[in-house]
């Protein structure tokens, strides 16, 4: 049974093609015969796919970030023939999906890791969005850790457009975006029921924890469930939300008042004002009418059954 592994050489820093070299002999030890696809873009995941479809793989393995996975995720979802497991050596400027899983950042050690994984049944979200403002039709993604809407959007749409990025990119990001933005008034429906109404710097919708390199905004998630997790922060006056920030680290921002959280298997958000901007697993659109759903059990992940994301008892 052979593993593809898929670089996308633009991680790192531009890098993530001399590290696989260091690693290259590592994986081919731990896993066996490797087939190497190196993605520019999303237009090449689908003929490595094809390749891995009549070479009888059965592991699929990224070496990037957080939106090589979103890519590769999307890809696979039209080809149930396929049956890979998928793991992530993460070489991206977030990590977050890895930190929920317990993946080490180094990569050395992030093989070693998935060398003692085993494939699990892991839930993905399905979001659609319209924006009345282009036309009427809702577009499908599926993501894998966290889809959310407002001031994280805007968030990540200064950070993909950061020409150097490194570890203090997402913070810098969300610093200067708060000091500027303006909550917009929105409407949440979580399994059909309002759940929240007014002004909102953001709504998270989590199958994974963290987002944002590190911001534990959902430290009760668990990726198989069956349930998203809901976050939704009100509007608030500028300085208190600064300052409520630190309390996103440390998961401490559900004991707020003006956060609101629950759980659900799906969710409904639209805003009067206009598009939002949205992020799934550090990609970005624009939604004023935005349907979030689970898919329980989708995907087949690389894990370890201790990862404190996970559900016990569930296989």
């Amino acid at each position: 049974m052979r593993t593809l592994v898929i670089i996308n050489p633009n991680s790192a820093g531009g890098r993530a093609q001399t590290i696989f070299k260091k690693i290259e002999k590592r994986l081919s030890d731990t896993f066996g015969e490797l087939l190497i696809a190196v993605t520019h873009g999303p237009q090449d995941v689908a003929g490595h796919l094809d390749a891995a479809e009549k070479a009888d793989v059965c592991r699929l393995i990224t070496i990037g970030g957080d939106g090589t996975n979103h890519v590769v995720l999307n890809a696979l979802a039209g080809r149930s023939d396929l049956k890979v497991a998928l793991g992530s050596i993460p070489l991206g400027t977030g990590r977050d999906w890895s930190r929920s899983l317990g993946v080490p950042e180094d990569p050395c050690e992030a093989v070693d890791w998935l060398a003692h994984a085993r494939p699990f049944p892991c839930d993905l979200g399905k979001v659609e969005s319209l924006n009345r403002q282009m036309d009427d039709t809702y577009l499908p993604r599926l993501f894998l850790n966290i889809a959310s809407a407002g001031v994280s959007g805007e968030v990540v749409h200064r950070v993909n457009r950061a020409r150097r990025r490194s570890s203090f990119t997402f913070l810098s990001a969300t610093l200067a975006t708060l000091t500027k933005y303006r909550p917009q008034w929105i409407s949440v429906l979580c399994d059909g029921k309002e759940f929240y109404s007014g002004s909102c710097y953001l709504v998270a919708v989590a199958n994974g924890q963290y987002f944002g390199r590190g911001m534990w905004i959902a430290p009760k998630a668990l990726i198989n469930d069956g349930m998203f997790d809901v976050i939704v922060v009100e509007g608030m006056p500028r300085l208190r939300i600064l300052l409520a920030l630190k309390s996103v680290y440390s998961g401490t921002h559900l004991e707020r008042e003006d956060v609101k959280h629950t759980r659900a298997a799906s969710v409904l958000v639209s805003s009067k004002e206009g598009p939002l901007r949205l992020d799934f697993d550090g990609e970005e659109a624009l939604g004023q009418e935005v349907r979030f759903s689970m898919m329980p059990g989708a995907v087949n992940i690389l894990l370890h059954s201790s990862a404190a994301a996970v559900k016990r008892g569930v296989n």
